[in-house]
């Protein structure tokens, strides 16, 4: 069975478990005490390089690098992340950390609350404010959702290092094809039913996009409220929600190299934030969206009341692939065969914020 480093951000620390001849391992909390919202793994290096975006009730939020897979820690002696002065904001939060593509093998880009997208041009050590975005005209109007605003999801394109899409909470998805100079809200398709207009250019509460292994044109996006499915790289987006017990969630995760294919968790309602008809079930399309597959052997039967988070569901580049996910109960769920089966890795563990994964080659 093929090797694999999962690494789980958590409300209290970060845990780090390797798969290796079948057998999970995990290490003890990283950053102790500090809640840790963002997980980046770098594989374009010899040594995959991790990335995280710790957040200390004492000493503020904080982006720490790891070149020997979390046995040692580099925090740079500058603040990575740092508003400049005359933005007159301060960094509340690191959202993402997002190796870009092969083509561009030191960049990372970091979403941040306040909404915020920075560039690394040295693998994460360091960033800068890209300006044409926290300057875009619509920002005045941008609005915080519920768990503040923030640039949550950072796509780049394999085939154009200057092709970027970004999701804010809550003003939508923004496109940039020219490297971040530039920016056009992309939401068209997308509702905001909680808008007096539900059709609106931006304002749409986003929580979550994944890329088509295959074709990197098609987007998978979870809302607030609605599933949808774009074939033009975000330019217009259309409803795939139906045969969801709920089209309300905030994860949403592709297969690494299956097209068509890609894993949502529903919640009941904005209200009742639980798994839809309290039951703890994936779900997969393998159509892009025009039929649902409930995945849950292996997972709990009865009542079931953890919910997982935006960036708490992800893959592994595995073939089969590896899924993953984590709730706020502390529990964490993995299947080795796409989803069709699933155990329990850990459990009573913090509140689970974030899990990413690799293979180790």
């Amino acid at each position: 069975m093929t090797d694999v480093l999962l690494t789980v951000g958590t409300r209290k620390g970060l845990f780090i478990g390797r798969r290796s001849g079948g057998t999970w391992e995990f290490s003890s909390p990283h950053f102790n005490a500090q809640a840790v919202y963002s997980i980046g793994i770098d594989t374009r290096r010899a040594v995959p390089r991790l990335l995280v975006g710790g957040d200390s009730a004492h000493w503020g939020p904080s982006v720490f690098h790891s070149d020997d897979l979390g046995k040692t820690w580099t925090e740079p002696e500058k603040p990575a992340v740092k508003f400049p002065q005359d933005t007159g904001a301060s960094l509340e939060r690191v959202w993402q950390l997002h190796p870009a593509s092969d083509a561009d093998p030191d960049v990372v880009y970091a979403g941040t609350e306040p909404a915020a997208l920075f560039r690394s041009e040295n693998g994460g050590a360091s960033f800068e404010l890209v300006r044409p975005l926290w300057e875009h005209p619509t920002r005045s109007q941008w609005v915080p959702g519920g768990g503040g605003e923030a640039v949550h999801t950072v796509i780049t394109d394999p085939r154009d290092p200057l092709a970027v899409t970004v999701a804010v909470s809550t003003a939508g998805v923004f496109r940039s094809k020219d490297g971040g100079e530039s920016w056009t809200p992309s939401n068209q398709g997308v509702s905001a039913v909680f808008l007096p207009d539900p059709n609106p250019e931006f304002g749409q509460c986003v929580h979550k996009i994944a890329q088509d292994a295959v074709d990197p044109d098609r987007l998978y996006l979870q809302n607030h409220w609605g599933v949808f499915r774009s074939d033009d790289a975000g330019a217009k987006w259309t409803d795939i929600g139906t045969g969801l017990p709920s089209d309300f969630g905030f994860a949403m995760a592709a297969h690494p190299h299956r097209a068509n294919t890609a894993y949502v968790f529903p919640i009941t309602a904005d209200a009742d934030r639980v798994p839809a008809e309290r039951r703890c079930r994936v779900y997969r399309t393998g159509d892009a969206g025009e039929t649902w597959e409930a995945l849950s052997a292996g997972l709990p039967e009865g009542d079931h009341f953890g919910t997982v988070l935006r960036d708490a569901l992800c893959t592994d580049d595995a073939d089969p692939a590896g899924v993953y996910f984590g709730n706020r109960n502390g529990e964490v769920y993995a299947s080795a065969d796409d989803g069709d089966s699933w155990q329990l890795l850990a459990s009573h563990l913090p509140d689970v914020l974030c899990v990413r994964a690799a293979v180790m080659k």
